[in-house]
């Protein structure tokens, strides 16, 4: 089997499929005679009897049959080959490469990754999903060439900023939490004798800068999903955003705490989300059509930034 050669292979599919050598012979311009001899020979060098010969039309063997899949996916894996190779060779990125700020809505990238995949379905994809400055990191180290960031995380020089839509927050408290049960709406005051959940920065975890911080007593977690899980579990209030608690404010395991000001303002405040990348980098199709594509999607369900 050392001499299989990927035509042996496709005219024994083409066979197969046609249901005859000749048919097999007319649809791959050769004579009858050279698609027998090349059935033949892989029959001799497999050690196996693909067709049964005894009747009008050739009849698949058991043998045929149970390996007619695997010859269907070599000619396909062959064929995804070749178009991969001439995509790259015509600039196409193998791989791209999206760090993904946990702000954003997980069902916008879904239905990007879709249509990605539709258009560039040969391209590799690698996603990162990293909590504030996780994202302006891999962007800046070129691990990945798109980031999708809260923009304020990612003021650096070496990025360009591409607006993407804004984020609301809100914040919730389980119904049991000592919060939940006060009437009307809540003070910076009231807040403070309660343990706050704050979001923290796994890349620089003493960054001193907090946003929206009013307790004395802070638990800091560097994952959005952990703090979700602590908020249900009534360890503490906190921020979050509306699009990850929404099922939760409908179903009562979490209760939006009202306040009479956030952080001077009467109104809750929202995380502006960018697409960014590097300034000095040249960015391939896929990735420039990715960007676009970000963007569109978001503005379909988000606010524009």
């Amino acid at each position: 089997m050392d001499t299989l050669t990927l035509d042996q292979v496709a005219v024994f599919l083409a066979v197969a499929e046609h249901g005859s050598f000749s048919a097999a012979a007319r649809a791959l311009n050769r004579a009858q005679s050279a698609v027998t001899y090349v059935v033949q020979k892989l029959e001799e060098q497999s050690g196996t009897v693909l067709f049964d010969r005894t009747q009008y039309r050739p009849v698949l063997t058991e043998a045929g049959r149970s390996l007619l899949p695997q010859a269907r996916r070599i000619i396909e894996a062959v064929g995804a080959f070749r178009m991969q190779a001439r995509s790259i060779a015509g600039g196409l990125e193998a791989e791209l490469g999206l760090a993904v700020s946990s702000f954003f809505p997980m069902a916008q990238l879904a239905e990007a990754l879709h249509a990605f995949h539709a258009r560039y379905p040969t391209v590799a994809t690698r996603i990162f999903v990293e909590g504030l400055s996780g994202v302006t990191r891999l962007v800046e180290t070129e691990t990945c060439p798109l980031g999708i960031s809260v923009a304020f995380v990612a003021a650096s020089e070496l990025l360009r900023r591409v607006p993407l839509a804004d984020v609301e927050l809100v914040m919730v408290a389980a119904p049991e939490h000592p919060l939940a049960r006060l009437p009307g709406r809540l003070t910076p005051e009231m807040l403070r004798d309660h343990v706050q959940l704050v979001l923290t920065d796994r890349t620089a975890p003493n960054d001193s800068r907090d946003y929206g911080v009013y307790a004395a007593q802070t638990w800091r977690l560097a994952d959005l999903s952990a703090k979700h899980a602590l908020l249900l579990a009534g360890l503490g209030f906190g921020g979050m955003p509306l699009h990850l608690v929404r099922d939760d404010l409908r179903d009562g395991t979490l209760v939006r705490l009202q306040l009479t000001e956030w952080e001077g303002s009467d109104r809750p405040p929202t995380v502006p989300l960018c697409v960014t990348y590097r300034r000095d980098a040249s960015l391939g199709p896929a990735a420039t059509w990715m960007m676009q594509h970000l963007v569109e999607v978001t503005h379909r369900h988000l606010p524009p930034a």
